[in-house]
């Protein structure tokens, strides 16, 4: 079995870690220090964000940032320490489009399991159409459903939550949606 291993050092003591099933009953190969015993867990990041709605429109962000340089998301990031993904969404979509929002029910779960990633994404309602992008946003704007530029939708999470969105808008009712990303 192959090992990519971005865990070098152990956190604990800075010696070079060993991947191996650890002596705890474990099945999985951990990074291990071979000095203190320490496991090392890798765990997927969590990227959270928003559906800013405002009307029949959905408020994205052109990134100023890789990946996907000049293409359209949603406001989303990697959740911090010290704070819920609730938190964590609205912080992001703050930093990103400078909105403000009245958080809405959580929308989304989509595992995206090949790169280590959960993102979840909340309902938002857009207390103006006035925005104040951060500097991770080239223009943050509404669009209508038909005016979406699908084309140049920077992530597939994004993508199939903006479906899923104006399925249920259409439908006048909204769920919550639990999708595995391959």
């Amino acid at each position: 079995m192959t090992v990519r291993s971005p865990i070098k050092h152990c956190r604990e003591c800075g010696t070079a870690v060993v991947y191996r099933v650890p002596d705890d009953g474990d099945t999985k190969l951990r990074a291990v220090c071979p000095a203190c015993h320490t496991i090392h867990y890798e765990n997927p990041l969590n990227v959270v964000g928003t559906v800013p709605m405002l009307g029949d429109r959905v408020l994205l962000c052109k990134r100023n940032i890789e990946p996907r340089w000049g293409k359209w998301t949603l406001p989303a990031g990697f959740m911090e320490l010290n704070e819920t993904t609730s938190e964590g969404a609205a912080r992001e979509t703050d930093e990103e489009a400078g909105a403000q929002i009245e958080m809405g029910p959580l929308f989304s779960v989509l595992n995206v399991p090949r790169v280590g990633q959960l993102h979840l994404f909340y309902l938002a309602t857009l207390q103006s159409d006035q925005f104040a992008p951060g500097y991770e946003t080239i223009e943050a704007r509404l669009f209508t459903e038909d005016e979406i530029p699908w084309e140049e939708i920077a992530f597939r999470t994004v993508r199939t939550t903006l479906e899923r969105y104006f399925v249920d808008r259409r439908a006048g009712r909204f769920g919550l949606h639990c999708v595995d990303i391959d």
